[in-house]
């Protein structure tokens, strides 16, 4: 296994002409000879990501005591970048950080159960799309502690992986009139069955007299889920990705030609259609849950960020109760796995690094199966951040040795 030093002691020519992506003097990724792809610090240095989402200031509610500073805490475990987080918390101890565009904010959104999205079938989409990166991204663009955009901060892709429920064609198939998805789902649903809907629905083994039925299932809160319907549903979700990720990709590099683009972050798994489209050169960088990395055989091979890491399975926020997942009868099991799984990840060629799903705990969340690194009252969660201290010291060792074949 390769040592620390030796790793970090590689310059620009020890990667494979062709396969650096960015800007020198900002962060960039690269191949090595074997083919790992590694994040490269603004000093041309390899290095393994560890970052953490949800960093904050934490909140002083004492006379006397000051509360830990975020940047010493997570140095002290290991952990040298910032995830996706809601103020300047740790980038002023020169921390590096990820920046986020939020295109949500500045074009009609789709919400519905398990569904966030922009409008991206919206004519002003592009226009829009420009305008918002052009106000957010240049102030950073010559920073060098920025890793680089995050496109749009939790998406939800109507991914369920639980059947029945309504997933994104059928959604934007049930969305008001006034949204632009609306009709552009319907053009694309019957297109693909001679522009009728009795074709339509016996492809889909659905009876639809006419548009407002799918509507009706939806508000019930019944998914279409027959073999016709879910190969279209494929169809749309690529359709959806390929219109999000190109178009927020050249606006964000239209304001800011210096750093990275990571794509977005998604509120759990986003499902095969989308990823497929959350690729180079649209997205230098995938952003993928933890639990969707590539097998390490895939090609074309794509650097990834491996995000929202941590043991316990987050439940849908919409996922009725006797739905979710079910809590591991252990945690000493459930650690066992997670350093399994850390380790699998680490030796993962494809991954640049990973992002610990969240700073604090929720308040509803319970220890020792919380996500946080700190607990709401601020102690140390010594049940994820000792595990994870000593995974950190030698992740860049790891990353550097063969990797763990996965299918």
């Amino acid at each position: 296994m390769p040592a620390t030093e030796d790793l970090l002691a590689r310059k620009d020519g020890d990667f494979r002409p062709g396969s650096v992506r960015g800007v020198p003097g900002f962060f960039r990724v690269g191949q090595d000879a074997t083919g790992r792809w590694w994040m490269i610090d603004p000093d041309g240095r390899p290095v393994f990501l560890r970052g953490v989402h949800g960093v904050r200031v934490p909140v002083n509610h004492s006379d006397t005591a000051l509360p830990p500073d975020p940047a010493a805490r997570l140095r002290s475990w290991g952990f040298n970048a910032l995830g996706v987080s809601p103020d300047s918390a740790g980038r002023d101890d020169g921390l590096p950080f990820l920046g986020t565009v939020e295109f949500c904010q500045a074009v009609p959104l789709l919400v519905a159960p398990g569904l966030r999205l922009p409008d991206v079938f919206d004519p002003e989409w592009p226009r829009l799309a420009t305008a918002r990166a052009a106000a957010v991204c240049p102030p950073l663009a010559a920073d060098r502690l920025l890793i680089g955009w995050v496109t749009d901060h939790r998406l939800e892709w109507a991914h369920v992986p639980v059947p029945g429920r309504p997933s994104l064609l059928q959604l934007c198939l049930s969305l008001e009139p006034s949204f632009a998805a609306y009709h552009a789902a319907w053009e694309f649903a019957l297109a693909l069955h001679g522009g009728k809907l009795d074709t339509l629905a016996r492809a889909w083994g659905v009876p639809l007299a006419n548009k407002e039925v799918v509507r009706e299932l939806t508000r019930s809160e019944r998914g279409i889920s027959t073999r016709g319907y879910l190969r279209d549903e494929a169809r749309w979700a690529r359709e959806f990705a390929r219109r999000y990720f190109p178009v927020a990709a050249a606006a964000v590099r239209a304001a800011d030609a210096n750093h990275l683009v990571l794509g977005c972050r998604s509120v759990g798994r986003t499902g095969a259609a989308v990823r497929a489209e959350c690729t180079y050169p649209a997205v230098d960088v995938g952003l993928p849950d933890w639990r969707e990395l590539p097998g390490t055989g895939a090609h074309p091979s794509q650097p990834v960020l491996a995000s929202d890491v941590a043991w316990s399975e987050e439940p849908a926020a919409s996922a009725p109760a006797a739905r979710r997942p079910r809590r591991l009868t252990t945690f000493e099991r459930l650690l066992r796995r997670a350093r399994t799984s850390l380790d699998r990840l680490a030796r993962h060629p494809d991954v640049v690094g990973y992002l610990w799903a969240q700073w604090q705990d929720e308040p509803a969340e319970q220890p020792p199966f919380a996500r946080g690194l700190v607990h709401v009252n601020g102690a140390e969660a010594r049940e994820h951040t000792e595990l994870l201290a000593a995974f950190n010291q030698r992740a860049e060792a790891l990353h550097g040795a063969p990797p763990v074949q996965t299918t």
